[in-house]
């Protein structure tokens, strides 16, 4: 049985490693942008949807428990 406690960590967890994983990939993009490397636009586009990754594997993971 999924308890309170654990909807509460799915939400805090994904949300700090999606912030970490989206933030890192779109600073490192921007300064490869500014810095005249076209190749920045790789990791900055996909930057946002790849944030959100981790916490869909969270919730993949939680929902396997379901009975």
């Amino acid at each position: 049985m999924i308890k309170r406690g654990d909807i509460l960590y799915l939400g805090l967890a994904s949300g700090v490693i999606g912030c970490l994983v989206g933030g890192m990939m779109l600073g490192v993009g921007m300064s490869l942008i500014i810095g005249g490397a076209p190749i920045g636009w790789l990791l900055l586009l996909p930057a946002a949807p790849v944030g959100g990754i981790p916490g869909w594997v969270l919730a993949k993971r939680l929902a396997k428990q379901l009975p």
